[in-house]
């Protein structure tokens, strides 16, 4: 299994660093792709995390199982003005490959025309965007799964958006796996 996460400067650290961190203990292949290619990208809370790769070279190595979007209003706005991620997402939905979004992240989603018809959370800050689009069916749920679309609310929801996407992929019995030695408390 191999997940895709589109990093772009002013992106949540959180929101960056749980899902990529679950998801590797998970057994899932992830690269961390910066938007702006390998430099060093400064997050919201001034945390410098390096991409794997840059999003044209991590593209060349799919398809990706997962393409996850960070939010962090910054990295949101980078990632709903970048065309590069408008065909990755595109094409994710394209073949019905799940795409995950915390945060801000479901902007990028609606500038991109993403899961039209489906219902989504964010974060309370943007949600009258996202209601006012008309373009989905909006929640307060932590964490949302709608088909191939995984939304979730913010910061402290990393952990549940995390293990949702791991029982997406992998099942029940994987996230059971690696929630303990995490001492989570689901």
């Amino acid at each position: 299994m191999k997940a895709l996460l589109l990093l772009a400067d002013g992106a949540e650290e959180m929101e960056t660093v749980i899902p990529v961190d679950v998801l590797r203990r998970a057994e899932i292949d992830v690269t961390v792709a910066g938007l702006t290619g390998i430099a060093p990208v400064t997050c919201s809370r001034n945390v410098v995390i390096v991409p794997d790769k840059s999003v044209e070279d991590a593209v060349k190595e799919g398809p990706y199982d997962v393409i996850i979007l960070p939010g962090g209003g910054g990295g949101a706005k980078n990632l709903s003005e970048s065309s590069a991620v408008g065909i990755v997402l595109k094409e994710q939905e394209n073949k019905n490959g799940i795409i995950a979004a915390i945060c801000a992240g479901p902007t990028a989603l609606l500038s991109h025309g993403i899961g039209k018809g489906k219902t989504i959370t964010s974060h309370p800050g943007v949600s009258e965007k996202l209601i006012n689009s008309g373009m989905y069916t909006y929640s307060e749920e932590r964490v949302v799964r709608d088909g191939q679309l995984i939304t979730s609310r913010g910061p402290g929801t990393a952990f549940e958006f995390a293990l949702c996407i791991v029982e997406t992929l992998k099942g029940k019995d994987m996230v059971e796996k690696i929630v303990p030695p995490m001492l989570l408390k689901v």
